[in-house]
Parts: structure tokens; sequence; C-alpha cells
């Protein structure tokens, strides 16, 4: 086909000036037509038979005849085209459509047509021209060919560029690279990558499994490989040909020759004007590496430097960080007698992954153990020291044998002293493992979650002062105490919030979600930190997280279907809906749900008395035992000796009606002398 469109028109140079349009329209490669409209014949001169590849003996003026040389679609198009121009009143149309030929070879051709009208409008002629349009099309093919391969390339580096974008770590980059949608991306069958270390270059991604060399995992700058002479003169290295491989690097031959590879670059990776590292790309084509393809490469080497430069510093910075974070905690959790301990600490999604969460367990006299979980404002070195600073000074005023309440307020003294910025939250709790009794203190920081030896698992709401360094700046260093009773089997969960904090989500939702996770978890304390951790690295969060988990050790109370007791402190409304709360959804889990709102309704009266007519807190005990009848037991103390009675409140009364309340609803009551104060008691048949 290309020859035939290089042929020269038949036609012999004219002798006169200027030349007939006829003449003129032959020697370059036009035929002209004239089409009668009314009659349907059409007109063909021998130039424009020619370029149908017809002889003057084969066309008898009329269209149909060319039906052998136009394939149907092409003329059902150009039909369309024409009969589109006849209608909306066009004076010209231009198409290209192909013909076949004698040996059934297509060809492009163009045909420009103008119509001409009567006075009316009317259609009636169309003259025009053919012309045969191989070379035209032949250089617009080589044109888009061109276009699309520059698209091709630019696509490669920009989309390289932005998967880079998201890469953090050296080894983030690499997968970038070197997996198969990497290997994809920039159309190549292999990628490895070394980085320049002290004179050498270490293979950090061999690439494809199997394509490792032990021997070349460490090279030499001055060693004969194209890594190590691109490093040397910080230009890129192509090559072409296998043969090119197997003449020109010998050592490096055996390692190529089973690989389905053809040609490869090689490009420096270069920031801040020094060599960081190398990259080879490998193709299974041979390639010549064409001006505009290698242009393509060196901004790619360029974009995957820079990337490269910054995840590098990124590592560093990150070994830095992990090391203070690490060298800041503690080094290992002592072995409490009488509890099952563990800890867990994850760090953040985003910036350093470093950040100011801690935890400490100390040990204290008379077999008591202090735990404690704290977060310092902020994600930097500066939060990891403030943080490695606090946990000392809790330790040593804890192990000083100080009150919960003094230790906190002294760290959130010394914590003002230092002249930071910063403040800090926490929890610190003292557990006496031999009674259960654990005295809270809570500085800012989330509520701790209780899982009891039966499975309940609920938040405990312990009273809360400032956070430390900011409670100093507003002299309000006398933390309020929660004391709550661990049973054995309970176990106690201190966490920092970024296990709970979710964007979009409430705090109380993401307190609520851990409560079912600890709920359903594992008894193990270990493998219930390992659940949690893995829960909470699944979610979306740039907070790092700190865990501690104590289970008191014991035989459980199996006579008991569950146990519930709550410290409730005077004038502290939020510890008094808690506890509401929590007597009912425990009351329901133990199957009384039937009688869940009579008792809450009595509890409620009975600890509303304590708190009014008593100057100390009120403890709230509810247990029911194991038994045919399901007697539930709920008894409320105090520190007031006076023992209730009841009363008539008559017609105009506003008290008195508390134990009339409690008579009417519970199956029996009483009252028992305790100590210094007393008990108020009552049972209701649940069976």
């Amino acid at each position: 086909m290309a020859d035939r469109a290089a042929q020269q028109p038949t036609v012999s140079v004219p002798d006169d000036w200027p030349a007939h349009p006829d003449v003129t329209l032959a020697l370059n490669g036009m035929g002209g037509f004239d089409w009668d409209l009314d009659s349907g014949l059409m007109h063909m001169d021998p130039h424009a038979l020619e370029v149908f590849d017809m002889l003057p003996g084969e066309y008898n003026d009329r269209p149909e005849t060319l039906s052998d040389r136009v394939p149907s679609t092409e003329a059902a198009r150009l039909d369309a085209l024409v009969a589109r121009a006849l209608k909306d009143g066009s004076h010209s149309y231009g198409a290209y459509f192909r013909v076949r030929l004698r040996d059934g070879a297509l060809r492009w051709t163009h045909a420009q047509g103008s119509i001409r009208r009567d006075e009316t409008g009317r259609p009636r002629r169309i003259i025009g021209v053919v012309r045969d349009a191989s070379d035209e099309y032949a250089q617009a093919a080589e044109r888009l060919a061109v276009d699309e391969e520059r698209r091709r390339h630019t696509s490669v580096v920009e989309r390289t560029t932005a998967a880079l974008a998201h890469a953090r770590t050296v080894g983030e980059v690499i997968a970038v690279l070197a997996d198969e949608q990497g290997l994809s991306r920039l159309g190549a069958e292999n990628v490895i990558l070394g980085l320049v270390e002290a004179g050498r270059i270490r293979l950090v991604s061999e690439g494809k499994a199997g394509s490792f060399v032990p021997d070349l995992e460490y090279t030499r700058v001055g060693d004969e490989f194209p890594m190590s002479e691109v490093v040397r003169t910080l230009a890129p290295r192509y090559v072409r040909t296998r043969a090119e491989f197997r003449h020109g690097w010998p050592r490096l031959w055996p390692a190529i020759e089973p690989l389905n590879i053809g040609s490869a670059a090689y490009l420096p990776l270069i920031a801040q004007g020094r060599p960081i590292g190398v990259i080879g790309l490998f193709f299974q084509r041979e390639s010549d590496f064409r001006d505009q393809e290698r242009n393509v490469l060196v901004a790619l080497g360029s974009s995957i430097a820079q990337s490269l430069a910054r995840a590098m510093l990124y590592d560093q910075e990150h070994d830095l960080a992990a090391g203070l974070q690490q060298a800041m905690l503690p080094r290992r959790i002592p072995g409490v007698a009488g509890a099952q301990v563990a800890v867990r600490y994850r760090s953040g999604r985003m910036g350093r992954d470093i950040g100011g969460d801690w935890y400490d367990v100390i040990p204290l006299p008379d077999g008591r153990v202090a735990a404690v979980i704290g977060d310092v404002q902020g994600h930097d070195t500066q939060a990891a020291a403030l943080m490695g600073q606090l946990r000392i000074v809790l330790r040593a005023y804890a192990a000083e044998g100080h009150a919960p309440a003094t230790v906190m307020g002294r760290a959130s003294a010394f914590l003002n002293e230092l002249e930071t910025d910063r403040f800090a939250t926490c929890v610190y709790v003292d557990a006496d493992l031999s009674t259960g009794a654990a005295r809270f203190v809570r500085a800012g920081h989330i509520d701790p979650l209780l899982r009891h030896a039966e499975g309940l698992c609920r938040r405990l709401p312990v009273a809360g002062g400032l956070p430390l360094g900011i409670s100093s700046e507003f002299r309000r260093l006398d933390y309020p105490v929660t004391t709550v009773h661990l049973a054995p089997g309970d176990t106690l969960l201190l966490c920092t919030d970024g296990f709970v904090e979710q964007p979009g989500i409430d705090l109380d939702e993401g307190m609520r979600e851990l409560a079912r996770e600890v709920r359903d978890g594992p008894q193990d304390v270990q493998q219930l930190a390992d659940v949690l951790c893995e829960s909470a690295g699944g979610r979306i969060g740039e907070d790092d997280m700190a865990l501690l988990l104590l289970r008191r050790l014991g035989v459980p109370e199996h006579d008991t279907i569950g146990r519930f007791r709550q410290h409730i402190a005077p004038a502290d409304p939020e510890a008094l809906s808690a506890a509401r709360h929590m007597i009912r959804a425990a009351v329901r889990a133990w199957g009384a749900r039937e009688r869940s709102e009579e008792i809450e309704l009595v509890a409620d009266e009975l600890i509303t008395n304590a708190l009014l007519h008593t100057d100390g807190e009120a403890v709230v005990n509810i247990r029911m035992p194991h038994s045919a009848e399901r007697r539930l037991r709920l008894e409320v103390e105090d520190q007031n000796s006076s023992l209730p009675r009841r009363r008539e409140p008559g017609e105009a009364g506003v008290s008195g009606r508390g134990l009339l309340l409690v008579d009417r609803l519970a199956d029996v009551w009483g009252v028992e002398p305790r100590g210094g104060g007393k008990c108020v008691w009552c049972e209701f048949n649940c069976s």
C-alpha cells in the first residue's frame, strides 16, 4: 500500500503555463467527480478512478458501481454524512473513508464535495475531488503514536510520584516500586534498589523472588558493576541488549542470564547533590532508550530520590524517637504477688511515632501495688522527655508511701515547676490485693474499666481533678479519691485515649465499644491485651496508645451469680448517676430484668438518704447468690451509726416516705450496725 501511495501520477509535465486545473489536480494525486443529484449519475475522471483502483471500463457513472471498492460500513458512514450535509443546508462537506484495492488491501481516501443548490435552496449537484490520503493517515498515526508514547511516559512519572507521596518509610518506598502493582505502573519486569553506605552499596530490594544474589548484597562503589558505575559518575547507565550485559559485565551475567530481561536502566538517586542510592529498572524487551524515554527515566529517578531521602530521614527520626520512647518506659514490669499484669504500648501512625503515653506498675509494702497510666500532651521528643520525668517522679512519691491524692498533687506541682506549657492526664490506683480495696485518683484522664469475674464489664466513674500541671496553676491540688472493691478474678483496665478516640465518634461510644471488647475478650490478660491492641490497630487514628491490665488472682466467689460494689462520694451527681446505670445493667445481666426497676428505685432511695443524712460517702453492695430462690441482696453502708426508723409522712409531709417505699417494694429489709456506721439492706426474690 505504501508503494502504491508513493507512485507518481500518470500525467506528463504540461507545456503551457499556467497549468490547467485538471493537470494540477492530477499531478497532486487528485481526481474530480460531478454528481448530478436529479439523475443520480456521478461522473468520475480517470484520475478519480485511479484513486478507487478502477479502470475506465469498469465504471458506468452509477455510484453503486463503487460498492466493490467501498466497504459497506464505510459506505453507510459516508452516505449518512452526505445526507446530513444536503439536509442541513451545508454548502460543502469532507470525509475520510477507506477504499478496498484489487489486492484486498485497504487505503485511506479523502473526498471533498461542494454542494450546488438552486434559487430555492434545493441541492442539484455535488462537484468535488477525491485523493489518496495514505501518506497523510500514516503521518497522523505516527503523530498519535508519538503523543500516546509521551502521555504514557508522563503518566508513569505522575502515577509513581503520586504513589510515593504516601510512602513514609524506606520499606514503603520499596513496596510502591517493587510490588506487582508498582512493576505494572513502571512497565518493568523487575526493580532493584541499593543504598549508598560508607563507600558501599547495600541492596535493600531484590525485586522479584529468585532474582537475589547473596554475593551482590554488598558491593563497593569502586567495583565494576552498573550500580557502582552510576554512583561514581552520577549519570544514568542504559543497557540496551542481553549481549551488552554478557560482554560488559561478565561477573553480573550469571545472575542476569536466567532472568527474562532484555534491557535495563540504572538511575542515580541524588539528594542535596550527593548520591544516596541507585535504582535498576529491568525490561523484557531490548530497547535503544531514545531521548524522550531517557528524559522520562531521569525525571522518574529524581522523584524517587526525593521520596527516598524523605523516607530515610523519617526512618532515622523514628529510630531515634522509638529509642527515646523505650528508654523512658519501664524496661520490665515486676511480678506482682496476687495479680496478673499485662502492658502494651503502640505508637501512632502519623508524625514521628512518638508521644507522651506511659504506664507503670509499682510494688508497694503490705501486699499493695500501684498502677499508673498517663499521657503528656504532644507527639514529639519533648513529650517523651516529660513523660519520663513524670514517670520517675510518680514512682518516687509512691515508693515513699504517700497517699494516692498526695502522689498526684505532688506530681502536678513538679510538672508546673518545669516551666513547660505542656500538661498531662493520669490515673493512679493503689490496690490492696489481699483485701481487694483499690483507691483511684484521676487527673483529667478517661475513666478505667472493670471486668468482673462473672463477665460483666463496666466503666468506673472515678472522681476526677484537673490535669497535671494545670491543677497546680489553679492551686487545686486536692484530688478526690474513689474506692472500688476488686473481687478475685476481676480485671482492671487502664488505657490512654488512643484506644477509644476515633474521628467522628463520640468518646462515650468509644468507651462502650471498648467495654464490649473487654467483656467478650479472653480471660488471660496477655491474650486480652493482644486482642485489644489488634482491634485498636485496625482503626484510623494518629494518637499513640498505652494499655495496662491488672487481674486480681484468687478463686472467684462461685457461690454468687454476680457482685457489684461502688463507693459514692457526697455532692457527686455523676457518680450517683453512674451507679444507677451500673445497678440496672448488673441486675438485668444476672437475670432479674422483671424487678430491675424496683431494685434501682430502692437503691436510689437508700443511697440518697445515706448521702443526705451522713457526712461521708455511701458504699453500695449488690450480689445475687447461687440458690434455688435466687434472692438478690442490696446493701447501702454509711458512716452514721444512727439507725433509721419507718414513720408515716402525713398528708403534707415531704420526708419519711423513703423507708415506706423500701418496705413496699422489697421482699424483706433491715438495718445492721457496722463499726462506726450502719448498713441498710434489703432482698428481692428474682426466681
